[in-house]
């Protein structure tokens, strides 16, 4: 089970004007913003469940991401990840937690995928046994054979995304967080992504925590939402309760009504 309770986290950004007399003035003396990610959020996931975390860009989504994967340390609030805080106990943490981010590889670019495999053994710690078992039902369910002696670098976008997520589900976790999974691939890919996911659900009893922009990634893959603007959680419930809110219709365009409604966009 995940619980975020009153969670605030900050960060500090550098401002300066263009120019080379900006630059040396700077230099002395740095302007800085104080931009609020984070204000009071609280929620709770059970154990099994498929949640859409969605805000528009800057909501503050990547951030709860990343503190509940262990990278962050909130300024205050708590959270508990299966009875873990996951930035004290990072090492026993990891062995528990998969984490896809679209724009970000875990990858080894200039080695075939299957080295990049036997190294996230290593890391994890993986047994033989566990490991040789999961490599074989994700290359079938993924379709990697052919796959597992190229390079990252030479792989397709949609193909490269496949191998991301095997590499998060060697180690068997309990938790899969997914940013951006299906960016920028085609049609075909990303409806092999989400039947995977559905399916790895429905088989392990995975919880799945999704953040996309996608809306069709949402309605195939999630039952429930979560919406964020501005550091705040706006929005908690069943895609069954926005629409019964909102009507019925094309979800992008209620989102994008939740969005200018809210002003957090």
């Amino acid at each position: 089970m995940i619980t975020m309770e009153h969670v605030n986290k900050s960060y500090r950004v550098a401002k300066r004007s263009a120019g080379m007399k900006e630059a040396c003035k700077a230099f002395f003396r740095r302007e800085s913003q104080r931009i609020e990610a984070l204000k009071d959020v609280s929620f709770s996931i059970e154990d099994g469940e498929m949640v859409g975390y969605i805000g528009p860009n800057g909501a503050g989504k990547s951030s709860t991401i990343k503190i509940l994967s262990g990278i962050l340390t909130p300024e205050s609030g708590s959270c508990l990840v299966d009875g873990r805080i996951p930035w004290k106990d990072r090492i026993q943490h990891v062995k528990h937690i998969g984490v896809v981010f679209g724009q970000r590889s875990q990858l080894w670019w200039d080695v075939p995928i299957l080295d990049s495999f036997r190294l996230l053994q290593d890391i994890y710690s993986i047994s033989n046994s566990m490991y040789q078992n999961n490599l074989e039902e994700l290359t079938e369910l993924l379709d990697l054979k052919e796959l597992l002696r190229t390079p990252a670098r030479q792989l397709s976008l949609g193909q490269r995304m496949r191998c991301e997520l095997a590499a998060s589900l060697l180690h068997s976790p309990d938790i899969l967080f997914l940013d951006e999974p299906t960016i920028g691939l085609d049609a075909v890919s990303k409806l092999a992504v989400r039947e995977f996911i559905r399916r790895l659900n429905r088989e392990h009893h995975t919880t799945v925590i999704l953040t996309t922009h996608d809306m069709q990634d949402i309605e195939a893959i999630t039952d429930r939402i979560i919406l964020i603007g501005k550091g705040r959680v706006l929005m908690d419930g069943t895609l069954d309760q926005l629409h019964a809110q909102e009507g019925e219709g094309d979800l992008d365009q209620i989102i994008a009504g939740l969005y200018r409604r809210l002003d957090i966009v």
